[in-house]
């Protein structure tokens, strides 16, 4: 086929489509897209105004709404976190605050009982070693063999009623200081005690034999103490085991009750710290 043929071939078509756009009626068209029909167009002309603005403002209502539900859609989720998340984390915040705060009231109350059980362990502490047992070193050596100087004796305050060979401990005040001793009890209070010219130790009239001191000899210490001496209530007379160079009541006299600070119940080697 020649050019001039697809060229005659394509000229009605191209002729019928002008004809059909120049027969066609722009306002016509335009009216139909408006959704008016064909009689009102011819019959009116053009829609009516209002009409038109009616139609106008409801598009731009519905233009209006469509905007605001959008950049609302658009702020909710931008600025509101998922409500499943939210409530996830204010649970988890909840449980970690009431963790912390159980943790501390059980640390508070921890110390408060700590200090509780201070207190009563001082006062059991103070109570035990200031009115019922005491702890002290021997002074001197005045009690060998028995006791060692350095040695811790511990003595039961309670019990000042002693008895016969009871080793106590006492302070005595010479020449206007106070002194800690430690001795054996000789002889209790409504005794009668004489010491001989040779040195022995008589007590209600009968000579005292002994198998803890270290010397049966007890030989007078001064003119301090006359014999024979009885021991009025609450008086001791009282020897230490070394009797040949130690102060007892040879030297200062009867030591009285108020004086004993208590009775040695057991003791401590030095040499076993």
């Amino acid at each position: 086929m020649t050019p001039e043929d697809r060229q005659s071939k394509r000229l009605p078509d191209e002729e019928e489509t002008l004809a059909e756009i120049l027969a066609s009626d722009p306002e016509k068209e335009f009216a139909d897209r408006r959704g008016v029909s064909d009689e009102e167009w011819d019959d009116e002309g053009e829609p009516d105004e209002d009409e038109l603005d009616d139609e106008d403002a409801e598009d731009d209502e519905y233009d209006d709404d469509s905007a605001d539900e959008f950049d609302d859609a658009e702020d909710g989720g931008a600025d509101q976190p998922d409500d499943g998340n939210a409530a996830d984390a204010e649970e988890v915040d909840s449980e970690k605050l009431t963790k912390e705060l159980s943790k501390a009231e059980k640390g508070l109350k921890n110390a408060q009982w700590f200090l509780i059980y201070l207190v009563i362990f001082l006062v059991i502490a103070w109570i035990l070693f200031f009115k019922i047992i005491g702890i002290t070193h021997m002074p001197t050596e005045d009690m060998k063999p028995r006791v060692d100087a350095g040695d811790l004796l511990v003595f039961f305050r309670l019990d000042k009623d002693a008895k016969f060979q009871d080793i106590i401990v006492f302070e005595k005040e010479i020449d206007g200081q106070k002194t800690l001793f430690v001795g054996r009890v000789m002889a209790a209070p409504g005794d009668t005690v004489e010491i001989t010219e040779n040195d022995r130790l008589i007590v209600n009239g009968n000579a005292i034999i002994e198998s803890v001191a270290y010397s049966t000899a007890a030989p007078r210490r001064g003119d301090r103490v006359a014999y024979p001496l009885t021991l009025a209530e609450g008086q001791y007379f009282v020897l230490v085991d070394s009797r040949e160079q130690g102060v007892d009541s040879r030297y200062f006299g009867p030591v009285s009750e108020d004086e004993i600070l208590g009775t040695v119940i057991t003791l401590i080697r030095r040499n076993k710290l």
